[in-house]
């Protein structure tokens, strides 16, 4: 109920005035107006809020995360929220279906009006990258000088202010290395894990060794993969090496938050670690939607400026299908899929372990 204030105006709520005379084709102030030019705008702008709206998730996810103790409540809380940010993912992509409305001559009758704007310039869509953990310094080929000298002063102390926050993998990082139930002064969880993968592994080295109907080459080659799953496996329990790999930009996540990461997945139908699994894989579905919006709009860029350079100046179709598969954030955790195992070879976690995974409710007459 309204008591006690003014009534409410739909077009006032939402200024639909400034809104709705936001959108000012460069064409119409120089010539006859390019009809598509409209389009164009309204979907930057309609991308644009968008990205505010992720942000704002983001942001409040971060400030869950970064606390010593989160409740399970929140844990929740945040798993709705990145499930959110995925379904306006959705919507993005099929933004891109409209904007392919328009054709390459259409968009060539105003391209040049646009010069240096640029995808580059969209400051909320790196902020929300650097959230996730996409520093700037952290992305393929492009110089950090060259990226930042195409922002506004006040642009670039924005993005310079986002990159002196935690990232979300940084956040992620430290809620999964206080994960508990691996190990305790009774049961070391990891040496039964590794007991069965040292049982797995004899089992395929046999199978390679002794099969009859493969040419000593395949065989060859079958072993080589062998022995590179074998080490993989070895950097796994190894920190040092674990380590080396991080330093050679291999891995992200140190070996503690990597073996969290790893049990959540492990025992994943235990009831106190079903919401930590759905937001691993959330963070999963965010980064390959990232990837795969990146793809999309690279053959965009292809379908309208075939191999133009970029209004920014980038290489334009190249750099967009490059830079797809690179920037990418949440490897380590698409990576574990590596040391995951059949259910019927995981270790029999001992009775205080089990139960303390568990949900329990104490009887209303204790």
């Amino acid at each position: 109920m309204n008591i006690g204030k003014d009534p409410v105006y739909y077009a006032d709520y939402l200024k639909l005035d400034t809104l709705l005379d936001s959108q000012h084709p460069k064409s119409r102030a120089i010539k006859t107006e390019c009809h598509d030019e409209t389009l164009f705008i309204i979907v930057h702008q309609i991308y644009e809020l968008w990205f505010k709206q992720i942000l704002h998730e983001f942001k409040s996810i971060s400030s869950i995360f970064n606390k010593n103790i989160i409740e399970e409540k929140e844990l929740g809380l945040v798993g709705a929220r990145l499930e959110r940010v995925i379904k306006i993912q959705n919507v993005l992509f099929d933004q891109l279906a409209i904007m392919e409305t328009m054709t390459p001559m259409d968009f060539l009758e105003f391209r040049d009006l646009l010069i240096p704007a640029s995808g580059f310039q969209s400051v909320q869509f790196r902020e929300l990258e650097i959230l996730l953990g996409l520093k700037t310094n952290r992305r393929f080929a492009v110089d950090r000088e060259y990226f930042m000298g195409r922002l506004s002063r006040a642009d670039r102390e924005r993005i310079e202010i986002a990159e002196q926050n935690p990232s979300l993998i940084e956040l992620l990082q430290n809620w999964l290395e206080r994960i508990p139930f691996m190990q305790n002064e009774k049961f070391n969880f990891w040496q039964e894990y590794q007991n069965s993968v040292d049982e797995i592994l004899a089992t395929d080295e046999s199978i390679i060794a002794n099969h009859q109907f493969i040419s000593g080459t395949e065989k060859n080659n079958q072993m080589e993969n062998f022995h590179l799953t074998k080490e993989t496996f070895a950097s796994l329990f190894d920190e040092k090496k674990h380590n080396e790999l991080i330093q050679q930009g291999s891995r992200r996540l140190s070996q503690k938050a990597t073996l969290g990461a790893l049990f959540i997945l492990l025992y994943r139908d235990e009831p106190i670690l079903h919401q930590p699994f759905k937001i691993i894989n959330y963070l999963m579905d965010i980064d390959e939607h990232m990837t795969a919006w990146r793809h999309r709009h690279a053959i965009m860029a292809q379908r309208m400026l075939g191999t133009k350079i970029g209004t920014g100046g980038s290489s334009g179709h190249h750099y967009l299908k490059v830079a797809a598969e690179k920037n990418r954030v949440f490897n380590d955790l698409f990576n574990l899929s590596t040391f995951l195992i059949p259910r019927s070879k995981l270790p029999i976690l001992p009775p205080h372990i089990k139960k303390s995974l568990d949900f329990h409710f104490s009887e209303l007459n204790e």
